[in-house]
């Protein structure tokens, strides 16, 4: 009896294990205990802006709708208190340098310009980031970046600016609870270009209510119009305590729906393909002649990262810790007052320890996901194993199902393009029973 096919669309894999795997940390261990024997020269920053104009319906970030009372003022001195502490957690035994930086949210942009200085103060004065020598990407939506927000972030070193656009169909945009008119879109996609920065990102979802392939060509011929770096093809999701999981069911996404998302991200990818555009995960596709970045010499799947703010993450090779995980508006609210009111950020809070097989796990998604693949050599050099060792019964599944790459190099373990097309029912099958457990004890808040 043949094994059937996981679901192409389970979930984003965008981090293992997910926050809904983690759970209180007892005894709240201090930060200089966890990093101090961890390497720190080539570390990841990340801030967490958890503010936006308005929430779309897909939206199962950390964030807020706007921010009363000083509320963001009150936000950046606790990520100031925030960030000398763990700069301080850090110590000066060995070299501490971040190879990269990102501002992400909600929106970044939500915040004035003056107060984006801030937070680039914070980043470089408080954490000793070098923004103008290293790769600097920050998010923004149509309404929020102006010329002043993105003249600052240029200046101060931007490297890539990612905008959230979803779609240029003014129709499927209020489909997504994401009313916007296509001229504001088109005006500041105007304003990220005349600033200079390097790298534009326009982000795209398909499988949108009432989306055809001729509405999707619309908003994919709308955006290639801007020669943009990037490009990511997002496939809607529709996700408890969400806006549009309180209008439609998550669990009836059935099959057709499963097969219409397939139909749009293949129509997508061959249009991308077609125009120029080399794909460099499911999601990620980069214009073939477009610049590099600059250096980076931060790997994801070994070197640490410090986040900073309230859904931000950090890693170490043992523990990855945050803070509190909400989607509920109401719920989200309350843990961002938390964390304004919170003085002692010494201490990791929420986690998830990563033994050596979650390690194995991470190593093998964070890698076999990017369309480049994985050479075995560097796996087996970290691990001392093989992958086919460590999960046969998984490998073996996605070679079945034709997911791997039978004519890649030798040495070289890539996903074939119908493997890259599920990546999103290919990366669950990659969790732990243990993680899979604590993610379905999780209490959704």
């Amino acid at each position: 009896m043949s094994t059937p096919t996981p679901r192409p669309y389970g979930g984003y894999v965008y981090a293992y294990p997910h926050k809904t795997a983690y759970r209180a940390l007892p005894g709240r261990p201090a930060l200089r205990g966890l990093w101090a024997d961890e390497p720190k020269d080539a570390l990841s920053l990340y801030a967490h802006i958890p503010f936006c104009e308005v929430r779309c319906g897909f939206c199962n970030l950390f964030t807020r709708v706007g921010a009363p009372d000083e509320l963001t003022t009150r936000y950046l001195d606790a990520l100031d208190r925030q960030a000398t502490a763990v700069r301080e957690a850090l110590g000066d035994d060995g070299p501490v340098r971040f190879a990269t930086a990102a501002f992400g949210g909600g929106t970044p942009t939500f915040l004035t310009a003056g107060e984006l200085e801030r937070l680039c103060d914070i980043a470089e004065k408080r954490m000793g980031a070098d923004l103008r020598a290293v790769p600097l990407s920050v998010e923004t939506s149509p309404s929020t970046a102006t010329a002043d927000r993105l003249s600052l972030l240029a200046e101060r070193g931007a490297t890539r600016l990612s905008i959230g656009v979803q779609s240029f169909v003014e129709a499927e945009a209020r489909a997504a609870v994401r009313p916007q008119r296509r001229a504001d879109v088109e005006a500041a996609l105007g304003r990220i270009r005349d600033t200079g920065v390097p790298v534009l990102n326009i982000d795209l979802i398909y499988g949108i209510d009432g989306q055809t392939e001729r509405s999707w060509q619309v908003s994919l011929d709308a955006a290639l119009a801007w020669r943009p770096e990037e490009l990511y093809l997002y496939p809607l999701y529709v996700r408890p305590l969400t806006g549009l999981g309180r209008i439609q069911d998550p669990a009836a996404a059935d099959r057709a729906w499963d097969e219409q998302r397939l139909l749009l991200y293949r129509y997508g990818r061959d249009h991308l393909l077609a125009h120029g555009y080399e794909q460099v995960s499911m999601r990620m596709f980069r214009r073939a002649d477009a610049a590099p970045l600059g250096p980076d010499d931060h790997a994801c799947q070994t070197d640490g990262m410090i986040g900073l703010g309230c859904g931000a993450r950090s890693y170490t090779s043992a523990l990855h810790y945050s803070f509190d995980y909400a989607v509920d508006m109401r719920e989200i609210r309350s843990l961002i007052d938390a964390y304004t009111e919170t003085e002692d950020f010494a201490h990791a809070e929420v986690g998830r320890a990563m033994d050596g097989d979650e390690a194995r796990r991470r190593h093998l998604l964070q890698s076999l996901l990017q369309a480049q693949g994985m050479p075995l050599a560097g796996y087996e050099e970290r691990f001392g194993t093989s992958p086919f060792e460590d999960l046969p019964a998984e490998l073996g599944r996605f070679e079945a199902f034709g997911w791997l790459d039978g004519d890649a190099p030798a040495g070289l373990l890539r996903l074939s393009p119908e493997g890259l097309a599920h990546s999103d029912g290919l990366g669950p099958e990659l969790f732990s029973p243990a993680v899979r457990a604590a993610m379905a004890a999780y209490e959704a808040k």
